[in-house]
């Protein structure tokens, strides 16, 4: 609890999260939704969002994918591993495990049609006082768990105290601006804030999902366990085989089906997600319709796998979809807890021996980008040199960075794609030399201390990275580099993360579309060595702890996004990580048994509106 104690203090004399924009956001009565920096898009008396369809039929079953396995089943804490671990399971949005104030402002369940809005849910209205030292939550009295208690504003205090002094640590970060929470009465509570600045904490307290307090008073949330919880969502989970599957149950008495931000949701009766630990096993199955949904994330798979009889028929869909959802941060992360990572001109040496053009050529079938950014797909990315309101931020910092910084666009190198760009490989040995290493009997040692320069790339099973690896290892053994890489199973892949027990990991950071309190968890020098917290990099640097100040501390849209691009500007110029590559379109394949709107949904994936097809009235088609 120290640790907690510490971040609260230390962080709250330097940051919060944003005040509003003058009295557009703010008025004398509540309102019935939030956005940082503009004006929601669906009025008070909006019936349903724009791009589902309010009719869509109820009934059916959807069968999801998920990756390595689990041996729990509570989201909320460092223990265990729960569903939600799996890799990009979010994105078909039906894993949160309980309804939250308010929807919107996460990727597991966002607007599709608008970005960084959220309305309200258990909330009716939210009203906040126009210098923001506090936000007033309305409850709708009709709100209710699954076991028929009322969710009251006992139950909202009790669950934010639970989540930062028992949660996962990542709920004392992100908590640490709001001084406490107060019940007014059965169905308000108020949100005291504090800090200098506070726009975002309106979204950041309508996050916190709300646990039952009758049902955790007695019992150990800190502890991973598979029982069954109480929660309050348009889902039951019906059934658990650990490690295997977990099974959903729409919940005909949902309290919130009804709601606007619920209709045309939620639509099949039940949603069953099957664990496979290998992918290419996983695929053989969806292959002979055992699920329902693949979302293929590998360039060359998707070009060359699908040449099998449910799709030469026409039973198996296939689509690309553009999209405008941020890209996750996925990058090689350098632990700079440890020597000789620590050193800048190192970890850019190591970053040219990475051959991305080679990589995208042969293994990628050209499909990819290259990552420039930390915020990729998005408005917050530096290019180009700095200039006004970026530059004046970034200015009084000069001594501390870069000259190139402010002369130059940062560039990653771009090599002949051969794999073994001697070119750069020369300009990476010079850098080796300057951070202190010379060669001697083919290996490269320091030059002080003789010690060779080792390193270990961690990451769980994922034969497709293999292929990415191998020849990067190849490249820095023929430099002298004693370089490795190890695959370990999901669980071992957790702990040794928790722990930055790592050299070198290849990891994707989640980015909002407006990125804000996740920030300090990912970059903030207070985070560094958080166990569980997801600051890989290890990067305690003062000039990012400023701008990070100026982004959460913005007061316009235009300094927003400037601070951003200043800070990814500082980012990427520290070498903190060796960038990869994004697709602003999702490659999706599924069983042709499904309906969705025709809409589009530019920052969702949207499955959650899909409904079960009728085909009574057609030919009949061939069996899965």
């Amino acid at each position: 609890m120290w640790m907690y104690a510490m971040l609260r203090n230390r962080i709250a004399g330097y940051c919060a999260w944003l005040t509003l924009l003058g009295t557009a956001m703010l008025s004398a009565e509540p309102r019935h939704g939030y956005h940082p920096y503009g004006v929601l898009k669906y009025p008070a008396n909006f019936r349903h969002f724009d791009y589902v369809n309010p009719d869509a039929p109820k009934g059916g079953t959807l069968t999801l994918l998920g990756v390595g396995d689990f041996d729990s089943i509570n989201p909320y804490i460092l223990s265990g591993r729960s569903p939600a671990n799996s890799p990009g399971i979010y994105v078909f949005g039906f894993l949160e495990m309980t309804d939250t104030l308010m929807m919107g402002s996460e990727a597991h369940n966002s607007v599709g049609d608008e970005a960084g809005s959220a309305y309200g849910l258990i909330a009716r209205s939210i009203d906040c006082d126009k210098a923001l030292d506090h936000c007033t939550f309305q409850l709708r009295p009709e709100a209710r768990f699954q076991d028929g208690h009322a969710i009251t504003a006992e139950d909202v205090a009790f669950s934010f105290t639970l989540l930062r002094e028992k949660g996962h640590p990542r709920y004392a970060l992100r908590y640490q601006q709001i001084d406490h929470v107060s019940i007014i009465d059965k169905h308000q509570v108020r949100f005291h804030f504090s800090g200098e600045h506070r726009r975002m904490l309106p979204l950041i307290a309508g996050q916190l999902p709300v646990l039952p307090k009758h049902y955790w008073l007695d019992r150990d949330f800190s502890r991973s366990s598979l029982d069954i919880p109480v929660i309050s969502g348009p889902y039951r989970v019906a059934k658990l085989q650990p490690g295997k599957q977990m099974v959903l149950q729409r919940d005909p008495q949902y309290w919130g089906r009804d709601l606007p931000v619920n209709r045309g949701r939620y639509n099949f009766d039940t949603v069953v997600i099957d664990f496979y630990r290998d992918a290419q096993v996983a695929f053989e199955a969806f292959k002979t319709g055992g699920y329902d949904i693949h979302l293929d994330y590998i360039a060359k798979h998707w070009a060359t796998a699908y040449d099998f009889p449910a799709v030469r028929d026409g039973r198996v869909k296939r689509e690309e979809i553009a999209h405008r959802i941020a890209q996750g941060t996925q990058a090689f992360f350098f632990n700079q807890r440890r020597a000789p990572f620590d050193n800048p001109d190192l970890r850019q040496a190591l970053g040219m021996l990475f051959d991305y053009e080679w990589t995208n050529r042969t293994i990628f079938n050209g499909a990819y980008q290259r990552q420039l950014s930390w915020f990729p797909n998005s408005d917050h990315s530096a290019t180009g040199v700095p200039v006004d309101r970026e530059l004046a931020m970034l200015e009084p910092f000069r001594d501390q960075l870069p000259a190139k910084l402010f002369s130059e666009p940062f560039r990653l190198p771009v090599s002949d794609g051969s794999g073994r760009d001697r070119g750069l490989m020369s300009q990476a040995m010079a850098l080796f030399k300057q951070a202190g290493y010379v060669v001697r009997d083919r290996k490269l040692v320091h030059g002080d201390s003789g010690e060779p320069l080792k390193m270990e790339i961690l990451n769980y099973h994922s034969p497709g990275m293999v292929r990415v690896i191998e020849p990067w290892l190849r490249n820095l053994e023929a430099l002298g580099i004693e370089a490795s890489f190890r695959s370990v199973d999901p669980a071992s892949f957790k702990e040794r993360l928790d722990k930055f027990d790592f050299d070198v990991t290849l990891f994707v950071l989640p980015q909002n579309t407006f990125p804000g309190v996740e920030l300090i968890e990912y970059l903030h020098s207070d985070s560094a060595n958080l166990n569980g917290g997801r600051n890989y990099a290890g990067i305690q640097d003062p000039v990012v702890d400023a701008l990070l100040s100026k982004v959460l501390s913005a007061t316009t849209l235009e300094d927003y996004r400037a601070a951003l691009r200043a800070l990814d500007r500082v980012l990427l110029w520290r070498h903190y990580t060796i960038p990869h590559w994004y697709l602003g379109r999702h490659r999706l394949a599924w069983w042709d048994r499904f309906e969705r709107p025709d809409a589009s949904m530019p920052y969702s994936l949207g499955t959650e509106t899909w409904w079960q097809a009728d085909r009574s009235s057609e030919p009949a088609a061939s069996s899965k």
